[in-house]
């Protein structure tokens, strides 16, 4: 059984400095967490196996959640591929292991939708895992995390602990990145369409045909989730997490267009790859958990607008 974690629990929280990990410990505050536990990259470098696990033995956390990775668009996965590869296997072997050597039972693991095969039946179920060819623009990023799950349930397995692995879609919101060549596709509409609107233009350019469905999910439900299943025992290790807020990336384009008040074309370069074509996530299991989103994608793209607008 999970150990009961209360408000004075130890919770580290890996990656607390990027969109998701900052997201995370907002939450965990507004729910009265009083011990969380963060370090910048300068003081620990996450993929150091020695550093790692000197850290855990002497903070001792209850909890760990691990949203420390490498991230990246289409353009940031093709070129830097053994970046994403590398620092992602080493982050969170290090992370899991040193967990394991320090008795922590409980931990979160995010992943990300591009775990699943590129041509898979829609909306995704945990089950589809391995059962066909990734998508090659992300392939060493979702290998990375599909060794994640399976670190996690193999420690499951043997060692009787509860890793529960988050698989999030899409997710924006404050302290996302907006540049152009190494962010996701949704930050980098919202640039491109705020850029028109500084430089009077009357065109945007998108890779691709537009024509590619993603789903997109506000970070702050994605950090209620982690926080929802911190605390739960599971019976699965893998838990999809969405918001069934799905759109084309033309359909996407065109909503911020309409919401900053602009009237212009789109354009599309049809060299650059699409990506996968579709990816909605069937989130019946965290649904069965007692798990929703609250956030729909008008109420989101306020709060991120306005975020974005004081950084720029």
């Amino acid at each position: 059984m999970l150990k009961k974690i209360t408000k004075n629990s130890k919770i580290f929280v890996a990656g607390h400095n990027g969109l998701v990990g900052s997201a995370i410990v907002r939450k965990l505050v507004l729910y009265g967490y009083k011990k969380i536990l963060t370090i910048s990259k300068k003081k620990l470098d996450l993929r150091n196996q020695s550093q790692v696990e000197k850290f855990f033995k002497k903070n001792k956390p209850d909890v760990i959640i691990n949203a420390a990775a490498t991230v990246g668009g289409i353009y940031a996965n093709n070129t830097f591929g053994a970046n994403f590869i590398y620092n992602n296997l080493a982050i969170q072997t290090n992370i899991i292991h040193a967990s394991y050597l320090n008795n922590v039972k409980s931990l979160v693991f995010l992943g990300s939708s591009c775990v699943y095969p590129k041509k898979c039946n829609q909306p995704i179920k945990e089950k589809y895992l391995l059962n066909g060819e990734l998508e090659k623009t992300n392939e060493p990023y979702a290998i990375a995390k599909i060794a994640g799950i399976k670190m996690c349930e193999s420690y499951n397995s043997q060692h009787g602990t509860n890793y529960k692995c988050l698989m999030p879609t899409n997710t924006y919101g404050p302290n996302d990145n907006y540049d152009l060549l190494t962010s996701h596709f949704y930050p980098a509409l919202i640039r491109k369409v705020h850029n028109a609107k500084i430089r009077k233009e009357k065109s945007i350019i998108l890779w691709g045909n537009g024509s590619a469905k993603r789903e997109l999910m506000y970070v702050d439900d994605l950090a209620d989730a982690c926080v929802f299943f911190m605390n739960k025992n599971t019976k699965e290790s893998l838990i999809n997490i969405g918001s069934g807020d799905e759109k084309t990336i033309k359909e996407f384009a065109e909503f911020i267009i309409k919401k900053i008040g602009l009237k212009i074309k789109i354009k599309f370069d049809k060299s650059k790859p699409n990506g996968t074509p579709r990816k909605l996530l069937d989130t019946s299991l965290a649904q069965k958990y007692g798990w929703r989103p609250k956030i729909n994608l008008d109420q989101g793209f306020e709060k991120v607008y306005s975020s974005f607008l004081k950084r720029n």
